[in-house]
């Protein structure tokens, strides 16, 4: 019976979670995220400040819950893509798994976000950071890292792509789009663009 209690908490617990989001999304675009305290999320939400911090540690969580901790995930993606797979295009395809744990809806409210707050875009480069530590050391197994100290080839590598993403998705969301498939395509043309200026 305790696995069962676990599971109903755990559905519980998330589907409060996801009640906060929408309420905090909703607020932050109207009013700006800066601009929005943690008394109107917990009012809006209908919950306690006390239970606000049981379930999200600051207010930067709120927007991107747990993509920091994603890492992990992406390099198990990297992992199984073939070893003779350009470096480039294993980490693209490694990345598309973030884009199956957020509807497109939230992504573009995220992405709005990030662009107009600077405490937003501090969180977003420390989730980077974390990604480019865990990837790093994969990318190097790969590509090799000659005389360089380790660390270096991979996390240059792993920025570049990650830059590439982010200019993708400043361009995604210029077109106002909510296709996946179109911020997939246009990653991929920025991460073209990148290896015929450093190949040629």
């Amino acid at each position: 019976m305790e696995g069962v209690s676990d599971r109903l908490w755990d559905r519980t617990r998330r589907r409060v979670q996801e009640e906060v989001v929408d309420a905090a999304l909703t607020l932050f675009l109207e009013q700006g995220f800066e601009e929005t305290t943690v008394d109107q999320v917990v009012a809006a939400a209908g919950i306690s400040r006390r239970s606000f911090f049981r379930y999200f540690g600051t207010k930067e969580d709120i927007v991107f819950g747990d993509l920091a901790e994603q890492g992990p995930v992406i390099l198990a993606a990297l992992r199984e893509r073939p070893d003779d797979e350009p470096i480039w295009d294993a980490l693209g395809h490694a990345l598309s798994v973030l884009s199956t744990r957020m509807s497109p809806e939230r992504g573009i409210a995220i992405g709005r976000l990030v662009v107009t707050s600077p405490a937003l875009r501090a969180a977003h480069l420390e989730k980077h950071l974390r990604w480019q530590q865990v990837l790093a050391p994969e990318v190097e197994r790969r590509v090799g890292i000659g005389d360089a100290p380790p660390g270096l080839v991979g996390e240059a590598i792993v920025a570049t792509v990650l830059a590439c993403l982010d200019a993708a998705t400043a361009a995604w969301l210029d077109q106002g789009s909510d296709d996946l498939e179109e911020l997939r395509r246009l990653t991929y043309v920025a991460l073209a663009a990148v290896r015929q200026r450093t190949t040629s």
